[in-house]
């Protein structure tokens, strides 16, 4: 099962990535270009992350997977939350995290975005 390291390795090999823990102890956040994509609650158990997600998108994943529901404190609309406990295949987890970074860098600069790749 995935664990904070490899979400945190994961999250922080992405361009232009970074931690930081501006909600207090309990809730690691990671932001590409200062903006949030990811934040992983760490008080949780089993661990949960909300990840931003295309309205359409987030409430086909919500239909599909138990373990993925609206976004807890976020926008419901765009944010989804994801618990962490083993029915969601490694592959998927990835894959929203990846999503969730797109979408912010959709919204940024086309400057930006090119650096980003």
């Amino acid at each position: 099962m995935l664990d904070l390291e490899q979400i945190r390795d994961y999250c922080l090999n992405k361009k232009l990535t970074d931690e930081a823990m501006p909600f207090g102890d309990g809730v690691l956040v990671f932001k590409v270009a200062g903006k949030m994509f990811l934040l992983v609650s760490l008080d949780s158990d089993p661990m949960t992350i909300n990840a931003k997600c295309d309205p359409e998108k987030a409430i086909e994943l919500r239909e599909e997977y138990s373990s993925i529901t609206p976004g807890y404190h976020m926008n419901k609309k765009m944010w989804n939350t994801i618990t962490i406990d083993g029915s969601l295949p490694l592959t998927k987890i990835y894959e929203l995290i990846n999503h969730s970074y797109l979408e912010v860098v959709k919204g940024m600069s086309k400057k930006l975005q090119q650096q980003l790749g």
